[in-house]
């Protein structure tokens, strides 16, 4: 379905009945603090089969489930898949104990300390960039110097805004990148982040569910969507108040694997 529908389109529906329930975060469910409308019946009617699958590169899915408790909620943290806190558990997994030039707000820096990552600005073997809202001149100066070097740049997200409580787009990860893409345009980048497969693809893989089996609901056709439908995953839009494209014309070249 392309035409975007209302939450309430999809509660009357057959897809509340499905295995899985996959929802994107900021501009479907919430906006900023904000509770968007009908969400509070999606968490009572969908339970235990609702899954968050977010470019969120700011919480790890324990400190973003204490968040949406103070909302009124309910979800545990085990059905929550986050691409900053997935972008370093994939890292750890392909290469424990690597030295990173990480630029990420302090959940994710306590996070990649946990899985034995270590931080290391002069020499990392990778550079790793999430939503940084204490990033300045010299770090982008710095990170562009590393990305000419020929270091590894992955991104938690490509998404160059998210809407805050208002619907006014937020700065993310991806306008970062554009920052330090136009300085050094031969810089690559990847990404697990949507429109890749590997969120939605790990919440069926926990969830024991086929692709057939689940929908996923969303409101960026350009990343929700791109990511349900290359993981196979029927994917309605919903319309939301200040959605806006996720990627921009040209942000440099971003691919969708994590480097090993």
């Amino acid at each position: 379905m392309t035409d975007p529908v209302r939450l309430t389109y999809f509660l009357n529906g057959p897809w509340p009945d499905r295995a899985a329930i996959l929802a994107d975060l900021d501009g479907c469910l919430i906006s900023g603090d904000t509770v968007l409308p009908d969400v509070p019946d999606l968490f009572a009617r969908c339970g235990d089969r609702l899954w968050i699958v977010s470019n969120n590169s700011s919480d790890t899915a324990e400190t973003l489930a204490v968040r949406l408790a103070r909302l009124g909620l309910d979800l545990p943290a085990e059905r929550i898949v986050l691409a900053g806190e997935m972008t370093l558990r994939a890292i750890q997994v392909a290469k424990p104990g690597s030295r990173l030039a990480l630029f990420a707000d302090p959940p994710l820096q306590a996070l990649a300390e946990r899985l034995g990552l270590r931080r290391d600005l002069d020499r990392p073997q990778m550079v790793v960039l999430a939503r940084d809202r204490s990033l300045d001149f010299d770090d982008i100066a710095r990170i562009a110097a590393l990305a000419h070097a020929g270091v590894p740049v992955t991104l938690a997200n490509p998404d160059p805004s998210h809407p805050g409580a208002d619907g006014t787009p937020q700065p993310e990860t991806g306008a970062l990148w554009a920052a330090i893409s136009a300085i050094s345009p031969r810089a690559v980048a990847t990404s697990l982040g949507k429109p890749a497969p590997d969120l939605p693809r790990e919440a069926l893989r926990r969830a024991g569910v086929t692709p057939g089996a689940a929908v996923f609901i969303g409101d960026t056709p350009e990343t929700d969507g791109r990511a349900a439908a290359a993981a196979g995953i029927e994917f309605l839009r919903l319309e939301r108040p200040g959605a806006a494209p996720a990627l921009p014309p040209s942000t440099g070249r971003i691919t969708g694997a994590v480097p090993c």
